[in-house]
């Protein structure tokens, strides 16, 4: 599996951001996609997940009601909208792809990783 995030840039607080992960290659055996950030200095830390199959989701609590995670099966596309933001949310923030069954929210369960892309927000 093969993930290409972009999206990110350099936005004000308040401001919106989407965020996409295009996969590609072997899509059909990864069962849950994610997104994870890593500011400077700190550990990576889960942001959002969703099911291929069912689009159930699991959010972070930092991000409940200010970032939606949806996907387009047809374009093996996932995304994250970001509302609201926060100069803590400044950060790379990662998209993933696990295998595991069931819904995880712990990187260790993720075994493919897109690149990165940088998003940053000015108070």
């Amino acid at each position: 599996v093969q993930l290409q995030a972009s999206g990110g840039g350099l936005v004000q607080a308040g401001d919106s951001l989407r965020l996409s992960c295009a996969a590609s290659g072997r899509t059909f055996s990864s069962h849950t996609m994610g997104w994870f950030r890593q500011a400077p200095g700190k550990e990576r830390e889960f942001v959002a997940a969703i099911r291929w199959s069912r689009g159930r989701t699991s959010y972070a609590d930092f991000v409940t009601g200010r970032f939606t995670i949806s996907r387009d099966n047809a374009k093996n596309t996932v995304y994250l909208q970001m509302n609201s933001l926060k100069p803590e949310d400044t950060a790379v923030y990662y998209c993933a792809a696990s295998q595991v069954e069931s819904m995880s929210t712990i990187a260790y369960d993720y075994g493919y990783w897109g690149q990165g892309t940088q998003v940053t927000v000015s108070s």
